[in-house]
């Protein structure tokens, strides 16, 4: 019989796997991976360094120089701990602008999610929304420096100027009319016909009867503001009043060229047309109303019997209404707030558009057959699935308005930019500006700083939980 063997099992390591044939261990794939991965750090290392020595260089070295720099007094030579801190919050420039930039905060951000996503909806549904998106992305591409320049000239006071009050006038006086005024007219020195009254209208010194022509010369009309349909005045100063009413010319005292007559209409001085002309009686009420004609002529009829005095009331000397006064005190923060939306609504329309069009069109059209109108749909259907969308823009700009400077630094003029001024226009004017205290504007920096970390940080955990 052939001779048995019996299976004898294939030797092992201690705790591992069976060793091959001739009792030589396997090499596993774990150090060679490990060596790729330590390959790759070194690699990506490499590649770091630069990047994280600029970031040092051009944001931790000078933030930290600041915190430092800002515990040092206006010399860089004493310490004086947090008193920069103090002062600051004593100061009431520092004051105000803490306040107009939470103005900025509260505003300029809500305003510009909202005017975007209305936008990106209103646009959503026509085949040119390609072509307006870009047209309101362009003035991005401005820097904010042109952009000043541009709406400072806008906001000019002068309609000549200023397209926006050129707009507002025009509209003013479509709707009022177009009024004609003489700020500049008076009196005739040591005339003892007109008396200047408290509200800035004339009126004549003596009493007049009806029946009579009373001719009411003035002065100080430069010629260039003289209508061009100002007619001369001479035709209609002789003629003669009719029963119960009075009647004569406003004109201009002054001859072209020289003579004349004070007091007298002479032949080439022209009259003041659209002028109110009242007669007033004796208990002060107003009797009658009357506007003079091209060449300077009145006449005011239906007068009972009595005593008159006539009277140019304050409205015609009153400045013309030239527009809103964008650059004032009161409205100039509003005004660069309106020239920041111009630039940045292109940015908000077209990230908020990204997200409206990568929404589920399923569910939309699910709510429309169920009956929703569009406001319902608008409202409890795209802004919810917009929300990441929103909070990304509306941080986003918060980070912004909280450090601009170059808008409020060149639109507002001189004599308003402390009403205008935000924290970080007011670090350049201590640091560099002319308060040369660079310690104190170190301690508006970091307090800058303070305000914008927690935006910044509520953005990148944004970012991070809509990429997991």
């Amino acid at each position: 019989m052939p001779a048995t063997t019996s299976a004898v099992p294939p030797a092992t390591t201690r705790g591992g796997p069976p060793l091959p044939p001739g009792g030589t261990p396997r090499r596993t794939a774990a150090a060679p991976a490990r060596r790729a991965v330590r390959r790759r750090r070194r690699i990506a290392a490499v590649f770091l360094f630069p990047a994280l020595l600029l970031l040092g260089a051009l944001v931790a070295y000078p933030i930290v120089f600041s915190v430092i720099r800002s515990m040092y007094d206006a010399s860089g030579d004493t310490f004086v701990g947090v008193g920069n801190y103090t002062q600051m919050f004593q100061d009431p420039a520092t004051l105000r602008a803490i306040r107009n930039s939470a103005i900025w905060v509260v505003f300029a951000p809500a305003l510009l999610t909202g005017l975007g996503l209305v936008l990106a909806v209103l646009t959503e549904k026509i085949r040119w929304k390609t072509a307006f998106k870009l047209l309101m992305f362009m003035p991005m591409a401005i820097s904010f420096l042109a952009a000043g320049i541009i709406f400072r000239l806008a906001y000019e006071q002068d309609p000549q100027r200023g397209v926006l009050n050129a707009v507002t006038v025009g509209i003013h006086d479509s709707f009022q009319g177009e009024s004609t005024s003489f700020p500049t007219a008076k009196s005739r020195l040591g005339d003892k016909q007109l008396t200047k009254r408290p509200d800035g209208g004339y009126r004549t010194a003596r009493r007049t009867e009806p029946g009579q022509v009373v001719n009411l010369g003035l002065v100080g009309v430069a010629p260039k503001d003289m209508p061009h349909g100002a007619r001369p005045a001479a035709g209609a100063a002789g003629a003669s009043a009719g029963h119960g009413e009075l009647r004569g010319v406003v004109y201009l005292d002054f001859t072209p060229g020289g003579g004349g007559k004070p007091g007298t209409v002479d032949r080439g001085e022209r009259g003041l047309p659209k002028l109110t002309v009242e007669a007033v009686d004796s208990r002060g009420k107003v009797a009658g109303t009357a506007t003079t004609a091209a060449d300077g002529s009145y006449r005011l009829t239906g007068l009972a019997p009595g005593s008159y005095a006539l009277q140019l009331p304050a409205k015609d000397f009153a400045p013309p209404y030239e527009g809103i006064a964008w650059l004032g005190p009161a409205l100039i923060t509003p005004a660069i707030i309106g020239a920041y939306m111009w630039i940045w609504t292109g940015f908000a329309l077209v990230l908020i558009g990204a997200g409206l069009s990568s929404m589920p069109r399923d569910v939309l059209e699910a709510a429309r057959m169920d009956g929703a109108n569009e406001w319902q749909v608008f409202r409890r259907i795209t802004v919810p699935l917009l929300g990441p969308v929103l909070g990304v823009v509306f941080v986003t700009m918060v980070i912004n308005v909280m450090k601009v400077f170059d808008l409020v630094y060149i639109i507002a003029p001189g004599p308003v930019q402390q009403d205008a001024n935000v924290l970080a226009l007011q670090m350049w004017l201590v640091s560099f500006g002319g308060g040369n205290n660079q310690g104190l504007g170190s301690a508006l920096g970091v307090l800058l700083l303070l305000l914008v970390v927690p935006a910044m940080a509520l953005n990148i955990r944004r970012f991070r939980r809509s990429q997991s």
